[in-house]
């Protein structure tokens, strides 16, 4: 073989393996074996894009979402906006760490939404400190190229995000027959908004055959609890069952009494 040969050759194959290193994430749409219970991020984001698009009770602003598996690794984000800095751009991160909340502390028996958790992890709650664990990890986080941010290929996807976040947004992913598979995060509006539109979201995505959930309400098993009355000197009050979240809005309010039923 002639060195021109033999140089056409290496170069062939240095040019495969540059292709090969920079390929799309097998957990992109191509949905890899630890995703494929989960929707793929078009799906993803249409659902998400319907969500927001009704009334919710809060801002009607432009949001971020994100699913992870039953590891806590991100399987799809995805924003309703024409471009990421169309929502909050903080509000990426706080999607991811409300659906690795929601998978973390749920089980195939029992759904806490993120909401659930709001009044146990206040001091002097069951649940004191919860935030504090399980910190994210920033270089999963941060990292990679912004441009590519809410994308199929976002830096975030196909890694554990860690994270707990304890406000309305995040909710446990069960598919029918059941089976606990992940967890879904939303931010980027009021904390009630944020679990409007998660709810209708997961609905959407047919992965709301929710087991057993906190609530008094047997039809909607996981959904966020107004019952804090209000205190003197305090912010916000006592939740008579422990696991109330603070009003935002009648609206908002009003809206989560009729949202779809679990099934």
């Amino acid at each position: 073989m002639s060195t021109n040969v033999r140089f056409a050759t290496s170069a062939v194959l240095a040019g495969f393996l540059i292709l090969g290193a920079s390929a799309p994430r097998a957990s992109d749409d191509d949905r890899s074996a630890p995703c494929r219970s989960l929707p793929a991020q078009s799906a993803l984001r249409g659902a998400l894009e319907d969500a927001q698009s009704l009334p919710n009770g809060g801002f009607g602003l432009q949001m971020w979402a994100t699913v992870v598996n039953r590891d806590g690794v991100v399987c799809g984000v995805a924003f309703t906006g024409n471009d990421r800095g169309d929502q909050w751009p903080g509000s990426r991160v706080i999607s991811a760490q409300k659906a690795n909340t929601a998978n973390a502390f749920s089980l195939p028996g029992l759904a806490l939404s993120t909401a659930n958790l709001y009044s146990a992890v206040q001091p002097g709650g069951s649940l004191f400190g919860l935030q504090e664990s399980n910190p994210v990890d920033t270089g999963v986080a941060y990292g990679g190229n912004p441009s590519n941010y809410g994308r199929g290929n976002d830096p975030m996807v196909g890694a554990r995000i860690g994270g707990v976040n304890v406000f309305g947004g995040g909710l446990a992913l069960y598919k029918a027959g059941g089976g606990l598979v992940g967890g879904i995060g939303v931010s980027g509006d009021s904390s009630c908004a944020d679990h409007n539109i998660a709810w209708r979201t997961r609905n959407a995505l047919n992965l709301d055959y929710v087991p057993a959930g906190v609530g008094d309400d047997p039809t909607r098993k996981d959904n966020i609890v107004y019952d804090i009355t209000p205190q003197p000197g305090q912010m916000p009050g006592v939740s008579a069952h422990g696991w109330g979240h603070p009003t935002c809005s009648p609206a908002a309010t009003r809206i989560a009494a009729n949202l779809p039923q679990t099934r």
